[in-house]
Order: C-alpha cells, then sequence, then structure tokens
C-alpha cells in the first residue's frame, strides 16, 4: 500500500508564499522596534544628563555611560536581525519553490538570547538607581 503522502505532495500555493512574506514583516517590525528602543536608551540618556546639568545638579543623577553602549547595540542588533530576516525570507522562498522545507531555528534563538543578554545589561545597568 502507498503512502499518500508521497502521493498526494502539496505544491506551495498563494499561502505559503504570503505566509513566508507576513513572517519576514514581523520579524522586520521587531528589528525596528529594537532599534526604536536604541535610539531611545540614547535619547533619553542624554535628555537626563541635559536635564541635570539645567538645574545645576551635577551629582543627582550619576551616570556610568553605558546606554549609550547599550542604545547602539539595541540599534545594531535591530539592524542584524532584518538583515538575517532577509536572508531567511530569501531561503524559505527558494524551499517553497523546490517543494522542500527545512524549519530553522537560529533566527529565533540568536534573537532570544540577544534579547535576554541585553535585558541582563539593562538590568545590571539600573540596579544601582534604585
Amino acid at each position: 500500500m502507498e503512502q499518500p503522502d508521497k502521493l498526494h505532495a502539496k505544491i506551495p500555493g498563494p499561502a505559503d508564499y504570503l505566509a513566508n512574506e507576513r513572517t519576514f514583516l514581523a520579524w522586520i517590525r521587531t528589528s525596528i522596534a529594537l532599534m526604536g528602543f536604541g535610539f531611545v536608551i540614547v535619547k533619553f540618556a542624554l535628555f537626563i544628563r541635559q536635564l541635570s546639568s539645567a538645574l545645576g545638579e551635577t551629582t543627582a543623577l550619576p551616570s556610568k555611560g553605558y546606554s549609550a553602549f547599550i542604545g547602539v547595540s539595541m540599534v545594531a542588533l535591530g539592524a542584524l536581525m532584518a538583515l538575517l530576516a532577509f536572508f531567511r525570507y530569501r531561503a524559505v522562498e527558494r524551499q517553497l519553490k523546490t517543494n522542500v522545507f527545512f524549519p530553522s531555528q537560529w533566527l529565533s534563538v540568536l534573537v532570544t538570547l540577544s534579547l535576554v543578554i541585553g535585558a541582563i545589561l539593562l538590568i545590571l545597568y539600573l540596579l544601582p538607581g534604585i
């Protein structure tokens, strides 16, 4: 008896390509959010320093100077995520055209690890201020 899976292999249709595009756009939205968050981190630290200077308080808000590094790192991570998302989008598109799909988790793992490391750095940065 023949297996139905081999007889009736699913040919990718428009829904498959559109799902791939929606996934790509979700990664792009996430990368834009990371870049925006990094921008806000850098600009907020600058705002706090200017506010302290305008109020004449030089020691009220100690700054370690890490916010610029963390913010720029978040922007770089967002840009890297957009690039990797594009490569993944193109790879899935090629797989759909050849009717062979191999799931990959590397982008999800990379983003998750990067965000967890970024969160830990932010927590360590914010803890002395509590």
